[in-house]
């Protein structure tokens, strides 16, 4: 592909692909290059870096939520659904949530999914510093369970690294290892073994719903005039 016929859009709509794939460590200007057809350098002409293309990236991506109108459905039903969305969004884009930690990424796309979640609590009666927190504890819970379930995922095929002399013994998985250790806990214990055979992708899906309820609930009360508190 010629240099005049790349524009910053296709450069960008790429990258996230290749990040979807490969993460942000995957990212470079000679893998983008070759996915569109074109030499490294042009990628040089639309985008100054690849810590630019990644902040571009992550702007796109951001743009791809849809905004509830707490007015028409209620902050509540506002609130679950950008929730369930902004996870959903982790999930098909699994480098965005770790590019917040390690790349300058904000743009035009976080500062408005961050706008219209002050607008839902807002419309459901927080003020001030409240405000404030119940924007943060929606989005800590699902930037947090994103970094889990990317933990756990990474966990369950690796394998504990072998020190001097243990080449000859058998590979023993994470997972296994973590079990070892907490086997030797009774709760522990016994949660595992009652998790046993059940469907992961259906208690994850469980778990987060939970969350999501537990966190809505508590801003609920605090509303009410309840007092979460001792």
């Amino acid at each position: 592909m010629a240099r005049e016929t790349l524009s910053k859009d296709q450069i960008v709509r790429a990258a996230v692909e290749l990040l979807d794939s490969e993460g942000i460590d995957g990212l470079s200007m000679r893998r983008l290059g070759k996915r569109l057809g074109s030499a490294a350098t042009a990628m040089y002409w639309h985008v100054a870096s690849k810590e630019s293309l990644v902040v571009l990236a992550a702007d796109a991506v951001w743009g791809e939520l849809k905004f509830p109108d707490p007015a028409e459905v209620g902050w509540r039903a506002a609130a679950r659904a950008l929730v369930h969305d902004t996870y959903a969004l982790g999930k098909r884009h699994p480098w965005l949530v770790p590019a917040i930690s390690s790349h300058f990424v904000y743009g035009h796309g976080m500062a408005r999914f961050q706008d219209h979640s002050y607008a839902i609590y807002e419309a459901a009666g927080f003020k001030g510093w409240e405000l404030d927190w119940a924007v943060n504890s929606a989005f800590t819970f699902v930037t947090g369970t994103l970094l889990v379930d990317a933990t756990e995922a990474t966990l369950a095929t690796a394998q504990v690294p072998r020190g001097k002399g243990d080449e000859a013994k058998p590979a023993l998985s994470v997972a296994d290892w973590a079990y070892g250790i907490a086997s030797q806990y009774p709760r522990l214990l016994a949660r595992i073994e009652e998790q046993r055979g059940t469907d992961p992708a259906a208690m994850t899906s469980e778990k987060f719903e939970f969350g999501v309820e537990a966190i809505l609930d508590g801003l609920e009360a605090r509303l009410g005039g309840a007092d979460p508190r001792p």
